[in-house]
């Protein structure tokens, strides 16, 4: 019998025949002049003097860290008041806040699908391209996954339609902005869908807080009927990050006061782990006051998008159904998109390459993401780089 170190190594070793091998980058070893295109800093924030003095202003206040969970020694002052901002932020009854994505989405979306939540297991119904957390939660709730086809409607009114009789909680889960897809949900018809059938919506809004719907508020900020209907019901469910366009760190859930109440008793990854720092809290506040100011800064990212795209089709390279910031280069083979981002990286030029199982099989890609600090030139120099480029089968 192999012990832990041999088992490990030879684990890895499967996984680097199979191009499946991962590694952390070497930032500091690599050459000047270089242009991150990997980063999710979508509004160039992670750096704004104003939010880091305010995180440096809070944790001065508060302390470096908050000192235990919220339900302990760790429900200061500032967590009630940006939980406050971020329910307005969201046009929402109210907010929880947490200290990832992914806990956010494993932990409290298997207390909304806790069969004894509605005494009867819910009809589960998922984006079959969610976020790999979406689909852990779900695992741990133990309910069956009903999958609809990758921001296909049309495929989910059929599924919702055969199992109409079934007299059974329906919630419907999915991304507003699909991470590695780079393509956006249309917000109105899935709310009129889960309004038809009395659904509960769940939405991920990681990739569109800060840079898509009002004020960059997100595409679950809407003034459409149904989605006014389902907020009335308590059935509009909104999750969104603060690592990403905010340019921090955490997550929050907008959600009705009564859910929320449900998740400080319920939801493990809230009540067992200590809370965020207060640094984050103070940085963060100041992020959404600065983000609905940045018109012009959204404006100018899906215009630079919009140009790239059409830059990548110009060349015969597949896109995908992209029209948001996200702008995947899919190359089919794992090999094929290893050897795009090492190309692309010997000319300074920062991407990921993503291959199963975070993307389907057969579609992995170089993932191009779009922040406010791109220029025209970073991406001519992009474009001048993928002249001398190949894909391999």
């Amino acid at each position: 019998m192999m012990n832990l170190t041999e088992s490990a190594l030879a684990s890895l070793e499967k996984r680097r025949a199979d191009l499946l091998l991962r590694t952390l980058p070497d930032y500091a070893s690599a050459a000047g002049n270089l242009v991150d295109f990997s980063s999710n800093d979508y509004l160039s924030l992670s750096r704004n003097p104003d939010i880091i003095e305010a995180g440096v202003d809070c944790a001065r206040r508060y302390g470096a860290g908050s000192t235990g969970s919220r339900l302990l020694s760790g429900n200061l002052a500032c967590f009630e008041a940006l939980e406050a901002q971020i329910a307005q932020y969201k046009d929402s009854p109210a907010a929880i806040v947490y200290s990832s994505g992914y806990q956010a989405n494993s932990t409290a979306l298997s207390v909304l699908l806790d069969k004894t939540l509605w005494q009867a297991e819910p009809l589960l119904f998922t984006d079959r391209l969610n976020h790999a957390s979406l689909h852990h939660a779900c695992q741990l709730a133990g309910v069956r996954q009903i999958r609809f086809r990758h921001n296909d409607l049309s495929h989910l009114a059929e599924l919702l339609e055969q199992h109409a009789q079934a007299d059974r909680p329906i919630v419907i889960v999915t991304e507003t902005v699909f991470g590695m897809e780079g393509d956006s949900l249309n917000i109105e018809a899935l709310a009129e869908l889960a309004c038809r059938y009395n659904a509960l919506v769940y939405l991920d809004e990681a990739h569109a807080t800060g840079v898509w719907g009002p004020q960059g508020r997100g595409l679950g900020v809407s003034t459409h009927p149904a989605v006014t209907a389902l907020k009335r019901a308590g059935h509009w469910v909104v999750m969104g990050t603060f690592s990403k366009a905010v340019g921090v760190s955490g997550a929050y859930i907008a959600c009705s006061e009564a859910l929320k109440s449900l998740l400080i008793n319920k939801s493990s990854g809230f009540v067992y782990s200590t809370a965020p720092s207060p640094f984050v809290v103070g940085a963060v506040s100041r992020a959404l006051e600065l983000i609905p100011g940045l018109e012009a800064e959204r404006t100018r990212l899906h215009q630079l998008a919009s140009g790239l795209r059409r830059i990548l089709q110009d060349k015969g390279f597949s896109t995908g159904e992209s029209n948001t910031h996200i702008v995947p280069i899919i190359t089919g083979s794992s090999a094929s998109a290893l050897m795009l981002k090492a190309r692309l990286a010997e000319a300074g030029l920062l991407t990921s390459a993503v291959r199963p199982p975070t993307v389907p099989p057969n579609t992995a890609r170089v993932r191009l993401a779009l922040c406010a600090h791109h220029r025209e030139e970073d991406t001519a120099r992009l474009s001048a780089v993928l002249d001398n480029c190949e894909l391999i089968p």
